[in-house]
């Protein structure tokens, strides 16, 4: 007997079975939390691939692979992939935290 196989027509039209879950799980794992936000926030090569893990589950939830054209999703998760570029290619640094930065200087008029 033979194993049951996808037909190739809907193979291309569909990401690979149990491939969203898989990204899912690595984007977790990668994910920067609030409370390891100070220690790795320097770490560029970290936050790119945060992103980067971020635009691939974002792709693969909500992309047709096999459409000709670009879907709202597609072009959100390539905004991430350039975000996360940026990152590695030291591009983009952290901000700091607002709590942190010290209260802008005001101006006092004289009315």
């Amino acid at each position: 007997m033979r194993p049951v196989q996808t037909p190739l027509s809907k193979q291309k039209r569909s990401w690979p079975e149990g491939s969203l879950e898989v990204a899912v799980a690595l984007q977790r794992h990668l994910a920067i939390g609030d409370r390891d936000w100070h220690a790795f926030k320097s770490q560029r090569p970290r936050r790119g691939a945060e992103q980067l893990a971020a635009a691939l589950v974002l792709l693969l939830r909500a992309d047709d692979p096999g459409a000709p054209q670009s879907s709202d999703a597609r072009r959100q998760a390539i905004e991430l992939v350039e975000h996360g570029l940026g990152w590695l290619k030291a591009e983009l640094s952290d901000p700091g935290c607002p709590s942190h930065r010290p209260a802008p200087a005001t101006t006092l008029s004289a009315d």
